[in-house]
């Protein structure tokens, strides 16, 4: 009885956060060529490449100029989400322009960057 009280309070040093996946995601969207003041509709697809459900916990433009929106329900293995990011090219300097969206999830490393580009035109 001893033996089975020791061992009922034993503790772990180990802590669970959580299961990790794996995805693969479509790095740039090329618009090509855009008048400035355009809005650009981007859209990405993801796909759960792991074994367990994928989930895109936030993603967000690195300026005001970028709204994204994502799948927010989990993503079962070999299922695919989406990822649609809008570009207002409003007050853009004409040229080539890069901008960037970070998507954090339930995968190593757990922040991805993707990237939408175009060049504005008159």
């Amino acid at each position: 009885m001893l033996a089975l009280l020791a061992f009922g309070c034993e503790t772990k040093n180990e802590v669970e956060v959580g299961f990790k996946t794996t995805m693969k995601l479509q790095s740039t969207y090329d618009a090509g060529k855009v008048a400035v003041g355009e809005v650009i509709n981007a859209k990405f697809e993801g796909e759960n490449t792991g074994e367990g459900a994928l989930i895109l916990s936030e993603v967000r433009g690195t300026c005001g100029c970028t709204v994204a929106d994502w799948t927010k329900d989990p993503i079962p293995p070999g299922e695919k989400g989406v990822i649609k990011a809008q570009v207002n090219t409003s007050g853009f300097s004409l040229g080539p322009i890069k901008k960037t969206i970070t998507v954090s999830s339930n995968t190593t490393p757990s922040s991805t960057t993707i990237m939408v580009k175009a060049n504005i035109i008159k």
